[in-house]
């Protein structure tokens, strides 16, 4: 046993202790981030629009902070970037990481001296959590590969500024920096397809043990390793045994993953975002990723049914329920306050509080009052594929309105990795399993106001060029699963099959 893996036994067992230990607290822990939140907000103008001063109880602080999208909280930031200080936080951001908006643009969301330890801190505690429960600490002494934007930063405001995934770059501890590839001047390339391509140069003859990035360019990675080789991910990296991954939902992803590898690796689930690390996976066994609950963060959530409502209900941890949809809201040591991140969520357990991701809120269709969403069409297509063993590489969903006489209908784009032998009596299934999973999809079907979903198969690479054409190939890009509007649709009619 080297070094680096006999050290992390003690340390793993030390943080994890300190984890489980919080699982207990998780209510208090969120009532004392909030505390701290009010104390700090009303030396702010944000905290002095809303009169934080008066608040002290959180049914005061609901009614004093409103809930916000970019387009809201922009004024402020606009004054950041022309170097005013304490405007959602005290002093200014350390960082803006850069994202794009579908509406917004580019969003410039503040990292601050406060809050970038949840960053950080929350990536090593789901490694450290890992090591503690399974014994696997071997993987430290081998090569660690992270596919993550350009570490670049550019300054806006006189405050560096770009991705999250290149901001962390720079946090990454010192004793790891001997283990990390690809090296700095690669990860600085920003053509997606020129850094894939330097990264399978640097990599292909190292002893790699860990493997994070979002699945659908871990795919990309994998697909090029192995057109180089003519082998399995297990016979270029017989050492290979964590792959760290979010983003986006794995299951879709998983089979194939796996079929590349060549052999059942162990996973670790994140639930990163530019606005904060929601949750992570602390558990081999239980369902779900534990909530961060002490962690600069104070959590409310939205019921799905509410999340377009002007004054929709809102929810503490400790009145949430297990089962259902919830839109989540977060005010932070970032300078975030009562701000909606897009993500949805449901709680498969109280005691600890653990959630999985549901999907985005913007990303549903409902163009027929039915309003079905990413785990809805995750579900029925990872039924289906699995019971017709079809892979499936890539997909998503948009309405198809008709003009005529015929009813409309929900179009897939479907990228198979070997096309169904009956496309037609896939549809059918897949049909049938959406009906079963969105009662007010079934509805809409058992009335004939809806016609059935057709299938549009995708040619090969199909997505990833399409991805290519619009600027946004590799990184911590992802296409969206599904949209209420035909704008990726009607490109995508471009990457057909003939």
């Amino acid at each position: 046993m080297k070094i680096k893996s006999f050290l992390a036994r003690p340390y793993a067992s030390y943080i994890y202790k300190g984890i489980r230990k919080s699982m207990e607290t998780a209510v208090a822990d969120q009532e004392n981030v909030l505390r701290s939140m009010i104390k700090t907000g009303r030396t702010t103008m944000i905290g002095k629009d809303a009169r934080l001063a008066d608040v002290n109880t959180y049914q005061e602080f609901r009614q004093a902070v409103p809930i916000r999208d970019y387009e809201q909280l922009r004024p402020y930031i606009d004054l950041i970037k022309e170097g005013k200080h304490n405007i959602l936080w005290k002093g200014k951001p350390i960082y803006f990481a850069k994202t794009s908006g579908t509406t917004s643009g580019t969003k410039y969301i503040p990292i601050t001296k406060d809050s970038i330890p949840n960053h950080i801190n929350t990536a090593r505690n789901a490694l450290l959590c890992y090591m503690a429960e399974t014994g696997n600490t071997k993987f430290a002494d081998g090569k660690m590969i992270f596919l993550s934007g350009s570490p670049v930063l550019e300054r806006v405001g006189g405050i560096p500024t770009g991705r999250l995934s290149g901001i962390v770059n720079h946090h990454v501890p010192r004793y790891l920096r001997t283990n990390q590839l690809p090296t700095y001047e690669t990860n600085c390339i920003e053509d997606w397809e020129t850094k894939i391509g330097k990264i399978a140069d640097e990599t292909i003859r190292e002893k790699m043990t860990l493997i994070s990035g979002i699945p659908p360019w871990v795919q990309m990675y994998f697909d090029l390793l192995t057109g180089r080789t003519g082998k399995k991910i297990k016979d270029i990296f017989p050492e290979f045994s964590v792959m760290v991954y979010g983003g986006v939902n794995f299951e879709p992803y998983r089979k194939k993953l796996f079929d590349s590898i060549g052999k059942k690796i162990d996973g670790i689930e994140t639930f990163p975002a530019s606005e904060g690390f929601i949750a992570f996976q602390d558990s081999r066994e239980a369902e779900g990723l534990l909530l961060n609950t002490n962690s600069g963060i104070f959590f409310e959530f939205i019921p799905a049914a509410e999340i377009f409502n002007d004054n929709p209900t809102r929810l503490s941890l400790q009145e949430v329920k297990t089962g259902e949809n919830y839109a989540i809201i977060i005010n932070s040591n970032a300078g975030l306050w009562g701000y909606n991140i897009g993500d949805m969520v449901k709680f498969v357990s109280l005691n600890p509080y653990r959630v999985v991701v549901t999907g985005r809120t913007k990303h549903f269709i409902s163009a027929f009052g039915e309003h079905v969403i990413g785990e809805e069409v995750e579900f029925s297509m990872m039924k289906i594929a699995g019971e017709e063993q079809v892979p499936v590489t890539e997909f998503t969903v948009a309405p198809h309105v008709s003009k005529g006489g015929d009813n409309s209908y929900h179009e897939w784009f479907i990228e198979f990795e070997k096309r169904p032998v009956n496309l037609s009596a896939f549809e059918v299934k897949l049909d049938e399993t959406l009906r079963g999973k969105n009662s007010y999809y079934g509805d809409l079907r058992n009335g004939n106001i809806l016609a059935p979903l057709k299938i549009i198969p995708v040619r090969k690479n199909g997505f990833i060029d399409f991805m290519k054409s619009i600027g946004k190939l590799g990184g911590q890009n992802k296409v969206p699963r599904l949209s209420n509007d035909r704008k990726i649709a009607d490109e995508l009619m471009n990457y057909t099959e003939n």
